[in-house]
């Protein structure tokens, strides 16, 4: 380490200690002055064992200093002082903290490389194939098969280890018969093009439908919501969202302030399971819902996402707490349902005001029509006013 690498460190974090402190005085104290206390720590550490500034924030430092000092939850310190130095534009990037992953062999690489490089594929698509690919190599490697000598009843035996729903086994046994025509057509080290025979057992039964929320369900929801706590006011957000759009829980967790325009009432994804991007209207109720937990609710921080948690160090919520809160929501109304319940019905309603199954598909964010068309097997409008004498 240098003598500058040192004075930089002690600069950003006084420099950061003193913006925490400005900004939060009772809400999370505690939590802070254990958030400080950790910083000026790794700080003596890094300093005392030279580590160079392209060294300090990497996961291997993470991980020597938590051992070294006992402390626990190291990592969301840090990236909260990364968000900081982002913002404050320090740092081009966040601090890389997560243990690296194993590159795989060559092939397997190439494969991804190409996907990138050639077609484009979304990041979530370019997780999952490497989790397929990955788990497949291990697979292989453990029962001594080479990769040459692949035969579709291993390929089969493979997939059964996958302990998932039938709809991501279709998913996983999608990426895995790109690979196997990769093998064949691309790199010829398979002698037979195995991707044809790499097929499901036949379905004889539809799917189940999907389960929506009856109008008066809807106003029952939405008069049992309340406006006490700042978590009220993001709960209440968060379901504006899921229902007025029909958002995933994922997308509602990677929404960012730059993505919301008050001014023209739009929201635009970036990051939706597709791997396309498009700008949806806001209706005003949700306009105003957001807003609400913008001044009223949301906590001090430099991140950009719009929902925090609410404890300190302000992080982003993740999309298992979006699915949990607006479950909660759910359930004190006393509606035995779930957070995709609001995205069905979101869908629903789209049928019934006369839009297409194509304009549905590209609303819900659906890769495939086969995931929209689940939506076309009932009249909804008719059912209800059969069975519950309902208007919609």
């Amino acid at each position: 380490m240098t003598h500058k690498d040192g004075s930089l460190l002690m600069e950003i974090v006084l420099d950061y200690t003193g913006w925490l402190k400005s900004v939060e005085t009772k809400r999370g104290a505690l939590a802070q002055i254990r958030h400080i206390r950790i910083l000026r720590d790794f700080s003596v550490y890094v300093i005392h064992q030279g580590i160079s500034w392209n060294e300090m924030f990497t996961f291997k430092t993470l991980e020597t200093f938590q051992k070294d000092s006992g402390y626990k939850g190291v990592a969301n310190v840090l990236t909260a002082l990364s968000d900081y130095l982002v913002s404050r534009g320090r740092i081009d990037h966040p601090f890389q903290l997560s243990k690296p992953k194993p590159p795989l062999p060559d092939v397997y690489e190439a494969y991804l490389l190409y996907h990138t490089e050639s077609l484009g594929s979304s990041p979530g698509l370019l997780k999952r194939i490497r989790r397929v690919l990955s788990q497949l190599h291990e697979y292989l490697e453990k029962n001594g098969i080479p990769l040459s000598k692949l035969k579709i009843e291993h390929c089969d035996a493979f997939l059964a280890t996958f302990k998932v729903s039938d709809y991501s086994r279709r998913l996983y046994r999608s990426c895995l018969r790109g690979f196997l025509k990769y093998l064949y057509h691309g790199k010829g080290i398979l002698k037979r093009d195995l991707a044809p025979l790499l097929v499901g057992p036949p379905q004889f039964a539809q799917r189940r439908l999907p389960k929506f929320l009856r109008p008066s369900q809807v106003k029952k929801l939405f008069a049992s919501l309340k406006f006490s706590t700042p978590t009220q006011i993001r709960t209440y957000a968060m379901v504006h969202l899921a229902y007025s759009l029909g958002l995933r829980p994922a997308e509602i967790s990677k929404i960012t302030l730059d993505d919301i325009s008050f001014q023209q009432g739009e929201l635009t994804l970036r990051e939706r399971k597709a791997g396309d991007f498009i700008t949806l209207p806001l209706p005003e109720n949700t306009i105003k819902a957001i807003a609400l937990y913008v001044s009223k609710g949301r906590p001090p921080s430099t991140s950009r996402r719009l929902f925090l948690v609410h404890q300190f160090p302000y992080r982003p919520l993740g999309p298992h707490l979006v699915l949990l809160h607006i479950g909660e929501a759910m359930k004190h109304a006393g509606l035995p349902s779930s957070a995709y319940w609001l995205r069905h019905t979101y869908a629903q309603n789209l049928l019934l005001t006369g839009r297409s199954i194509f304009e549905v598909k590209e609303m819900l964010g659906h890769q495939d029509i086969q995931c929209t068309q689940r939506y076309l097997h009932i009249d909804v409008k008719l059912m209800r006013s059969a069975l519950f004498h309902e208007e919609l």
